[in-house]
């Protein structure tokens, strides 16, 4: 018999989440993780420290030319991490 007081571990995941951090939480965690299957190996390797905050990504690049270049492709690169959880959460971002 099922019972509908009980949840599934991800159900109480999720509503922890959304409670104390905020609804767009969990989504934001899957676009930080999933950055390196969007952008690749090569230039996986030259970013670090990524973190989001009100609706931008900030991504530090440890090569100025690799900079640029992402720069030309930020809406291309947004649209994809955007796609990665259904929805638009990212705005903008920026290439430190």
């Amino acid at each position: 018999m099922n019972d509908p007081n009980q949840n599934t571990v991800g159900e109480l995941i999720k509503a922890y989440y959304a409670e104390h951090k905020g609804s767009g939480y969990l989504d934001e965690l899957k676009i930080i993780n999933g950055w390196n299957g969007v952008v690749g190996p090569f230039i996986a390797q030259y970013t670090k420290d990524l973190y989001i905050k009100e609706g931008v990504l900030f991504v530090k690049l440890t090569s100025d030319s690799l900079r640029n270049e992402l720069g030309y492709a930020k809406s291309l690169l947004r649209d994809n991490l955007n796609n990665l959880v259904g929805r638009e959460v990212l705005t903008d971002i920026v290439f430190r």
